[in-house]
């Protein structure tokens, strides 16, 4: 298996896009503000989006350079401040310290072969190669549908049987030395029509209100009146030093 960046080879992401229809859920495709800046990575940060690679591309990987204070405070509101962060950094011209995992997709029929792991450490190396102190991630904790009422801060707390951290995805990051720092309720906002979040989820929304859909972390808010669906996606801010890579 080899990774691969778009630098490199920029004809294997030829399929990107369904690549990403394979990961996520149709309403995860939509972000206020992630969408616009998502297909400038590829022109303004190509080296730092890569695949995992063996006879066909197995998972994507997506990261941004960033400035990062050392603090809990500085990891800012999630995502979508994340995001803003780094492509007015560049603009400004600021030195960043520390690399921001975007995105870890993998295609469904190789999950399981531990690219979890895999992926970690290839942005890892991506950050060692840059100069990069910390590798941080607003984590999408993988389980976190199955309790979407429950408050991001009340489920980042859970542990397994083991003691160990409950959610898998959170999990793989922690075996792998990253510090869980602060859980984010508001991370990646995502609006639309009321038509929209009803073909995006498969469901009816008769009257307004908060609801539960199909891979939702959170619920929903459908207000009819302004023929609008409102939803803030929760993450888990987690910090990996690369020095113990």
């Amino acid at each position: 298996m080899k990774v691969i960046r778009y630098t490199e080879q920029p004809e294997l992401w030829a399929n990107s896009a369904e690549i990403t229809q394979e990961v996520w859920p149709e309403y995860n495709l939509h972000g206020d503000v992630v969408n616009p800046y998502w297909g400038r990575l590829f022109d303004e940060f190509p080296a730092y989006q890569f695949v995992l690679h063996e006879d066909e591309v197995l998972a994507e990987g997506h990261t941004v350079p960033c400035p990062w204070d050392g603090t809990p405070e500085g990891l800012g509101d999630g995502i979508d401040a994340t995001v803003v962060s780094a492509f007015a950094a560049r603009e400004a011209d600021r030195t960043p310290n520390a690399l921001c995992a975007l995105a870890a997709e993998i295609r469904p029929r190789f999950q399981g072969r531990g690219l979890a792991r895999r992926i970690l450490d290839a942005m890892a190396e991506l950050a060692r190669d840059a100069g990069l102190g910390h590798l941080i991630a607003p984590v999408r904790p993988s389980f976190k549908d199955r309790y979407p009422i429950t408050p991001i801060e009340r489920y980042v707390s859970w542990t397994n049987e083991a003691g160990e951290v409950f959610d898998p995805w959170i999990r793989v990051h922690v075996r792998r030395g990253g510090r869980v720092v602060k859980p984010v309720a508001h991370s990646l906002r995502i609006t639309g029509t009321v038509a929209e979040w009803e073909q995006w989820t498969g469901m009816r929304f008769p009257s307004d209100g908060a609801y539960t859909f199909p891979g939702g972390l959170a619920p929903v808010e459908i207000d009819h009146g302004t023929d609008t669906g409102a939803y803030w996606e929760p993450n888990v801010w987690i910090v990996h030093a690369v020095e113990n890579y």
